[in-house]
């Protein structure tokens, strides 16, 4: 089992920024995608972002391409979701997740083309609360 930790989550107000940060120790995330969802109360949990190993290639549901980036760092074996322009909705606990393969698995035409049970291993979640 791979230990993943999310940091960066707090509160912001709306049209604010934060950076999140998913990291692993002794487990090198360089060979797998990772993917970042989010959860917010009696909701399903929902996929923002994916970068493959290498390349990179990202994915990201068209509602949020603009507003969230998600980068890699392996020399710091560190995965990063940049999300900008912050709105309530986008309040919920934020996982990382890795998908056992380089690339990732992006289900074209759908509403929620990246599906949690394609991924592995989970973090813990870091809380992003968007409030004035």
């Amino acid at each position: 089992q791979v230990q993943l930790v999310e940091s960066g989550g707090g509160l912001v107000q709306p049209g604010g920024s934060l950076r999140l940060s998913c990291t692993a120790s002794e487990f090198s995330l360089g060979g797998y995608a990772i993917g970042w969802f989010r959860q917010a109360p009696g909701k399903e949990r929902e996929g923002v972002a994916c970068i493959t190993s290498s390349e990179p290639t990202t994915y990201y549901p068209a509602s949020l391409k603009g507003r969230f980036t998600i980068s890699r760092d392996n020399a710091k074996n560190t995965v990063y979701l940049q999300m900008t322009s912050l709105k309530p909705e986008d309040t919920g606990v934020y996982y990382c997740a890795l998908e056992r393969a380089p690339r990732c698995t992006w289900y074209s035409g759908v509403a929620n083309p990246l599906r949690a049970y394609e991924y592995d291993d989970w973090g813990q979640g870091t809380q992003v609360t968007v409030s004035s």
